[in-house]
């Protein structure tokens, strides 16, 4: 755990105003000398974020982006602990599981207090869950809630004492605390929601490092430091995240210094910051970027034509060309950031066409047609439309007749997370997610078909690993679940629903006057250890 002593604060408090003339200021010196570098305020972290956040709700948004600023304003009942996904105290110093795995009770921080002065205890906790599951709640129409499901176990939240919370669940589930740690657990003050109401996502209030000191649409979010912080006060005075949605604006911004800290770089930009001015960081995360195969009809209904996509796509070439080396090659369905969980005797499917073309041959499948739904961009994808292209032209070189289709990320989500059927036999898709359960148990069980309300868009079915899965997620013991995780790996892996393309490693960028900064594999950023000089 993070040292528990409090870090000195700078006696500079930079005010909202100041901090607005800050922004003007590097505008103006941008605009008037061209290439020049701009100087950012001491103590002020600009980042350039790659959208504007839809809300400041923890438990209303499922964007990293909007995630990376309400890690640094809220805590949950637990986090991860630094550099891994394993869950550590926050907000609870301690807990007990029940020996069936149906009862959880925190003992709670003692003289935690909200932003907005209200203090942190029982009763808010109860109210943060019962907000998001609970139908009747009198603030759950400030929602809607769509990650709500990650705890659709809980049964109950009971407030046995101002310190001590239970939570009583239907049955054991082991992403639980897993859960808890991801944002959606994120806890925020009542008394906020209370006063805001609908609005309470533009008007937040937690009890993380920093405090909430502005929006302004489509220019800034920006947070000031908490100097009461039960974990100790954090470096900077404030942080600025600026929405520049253009990924060459942001390349530019930060060579012109008008930026701090820049986050998911362009592959092909990254050459751009080799000089001591810059640090580049490089951290692999719980990512698996992979193609959608339709195992219900056509083509890839045929495990061997699956299997044989899987052999004629050259993705060492993707990810060294491409994608400029920022990923490595998948193995299987599950990304080895979940090292507990990962199978690491699997290995990648080799890039064998010539495999490719006698698997083809003995399924009678030459010269078979394929739709292949591509998207312009979105969460998580890597380069789709240059990705999308080279799998084409790897799947025609063995004898596959490939036809490509393009869309914006919104509609290209309508079109396939209802299911394939009837309109295509593949597609991209990018997952990034907090527990090992999570993308199999929505994304490849049979009850995940589209038409259950999961994501399996392919229509992927085998009982076995049916089983495997629900047997993992009730599971206490963290080795059984491991093994079972694995066996499902091995599995899936020989099943080949989709073809298992790259593990993305995350990257960022910050100016040489930053310091402590590091990357994340939950893909979030922490920021109070921060400094900037």
């Amino acid at each position: 755990m993070k040292k528990q002593e409090r870090k000195p604060m700078s006696l500079l408090k930079m005010t909202r105003r100041s901090l607005m003339a800050a922004g003007t200021a590097l505008a103006l010196t941008l605009a008037a000398v061209p290439g020049a570098q701009a100087q950012t305020p001491p103590g002020v972290l600009i980042v350039g974020q790659i959208a504007e956040p839809k809300a400041l709700d923890p438990a209303a948004v499922t964007a990293v982006n909007d995630f990376r600023i309400l890690m640094n304003v809220y805590d949950g009942l637990v986090r991860y602990k630094d550099g891994t996904l394993e869950v550590e105290p926050a907000l609870a110093e301690s807990w007990e599981i029940s020996e069936d795995g149906t009862e959880y009770t925190f003992k709670l921080r003692e003289g935690v207090k909200f932003h907005d002065g209200s203090d942190f205890n029982a009763e808010a906790v109860k109210f943060n869950f019962e907000r998001m599951l609970n139908e009747d709640h009198p603030y759950h129409d400030t929602g809607p809630f769509p990650l709500a499901f990650f705890f659709s176990a809980v049964e109950n939240v009971e407030a046995i004492d101002d310190l001590t919370v239970k939570f009583t669940l239907g049955s054991p589930y082991a992403p639980f605390l897993s859960n808890l740690a991801y944002p959606t657990g994120l806890i925020v003050s009542p008394a906020a929601v209370e006063q805001y109401g609908a609005d309470f996502g533009r008007n937040p209030s937690g009890t993380g490092p920093f405090k909430f000191a502005e929006w302004r649409s489509n220019e800034a979010v920006v947070v000031e430091a908490n100097p009461d912080y039960w974990d100790g006060a954090p470096e900077l005075q404030a942080v600025v995240f600026r929405p520049i949605t253009d990924a060459n604006t942001r390349t530019a911004e930060m060579l012109a210094g008008g930026i701090d800290l820049m986050v998911e770089v362009p592959p092909v930009a990254l050459s751009e910051f080799q000089s001591d001015a810059f640090q580049v960081f490089e951290q692999a995360g719980p990512h698996v970027w992979f193609l959608i195969l339709n195992a219900k009809e056509g083509p890839f209904a045929d495990k061997t034509v699956r299997q044989a996509a899987n052999y004629a796509i050259n993705k060492e070439a993707l990810v060294n060309e491409v994608l400029e080396g920022t990923a490595d090659v998948a193995a299987g369905p599950t990304p080895p950031a979940f090292a507990w969980a990962y199978n690491p005797d699997l290995e990648p499917y080799p890039y064998d066409p010539e495999k490719a073309k006698a698997m083809l041959a003995d399924a009678g499948a030459e010269g078979a047609e394929l739709t292949f739904y591509v998207t312009e961009g979105g969460s998580g994808m890597l380069d789709p439309i240059a990705m999308g292209t080279a799998i084409q032209a790897d799947l025609e070189a063995v004898g596959f007749d490939v036809k490509i289709e393009t869309y914006e990320w919104n509609t290209f989500l309508g079109e396939v997370n209802p299911g394939l059927e009837g309109k295509a036999d593949m597609a991209e898709m990018a997952w990034m997610t907090n527990d090992p359960d999570t993308l199999p148990f929505l994304a490849l069980r049979t009850d995940a078909w589209p038409d259950k309300g999961g994501f399996n868009s392919g229509y992927y079915s085998n009982p076995e690993v049916d089983a495997l899965l629900e047997e993992a997620r009730v599971a206490t013991d963290q080795d059984k679940r491991a093994a079972l995780y694995k066996e499902m790996q091995t599995i899936v892996q020989d099943d080949a629903p989709w073809v298992f393309v790259a593990n993305w490693k995350q990257n960022a960028v910050t100016s040489d006057r930053v310091e402590n900064f590091t990357l994340q594999p939950s893909f979030f950023l922490l920021l109070d250890d921060v400094v900037k000089n």
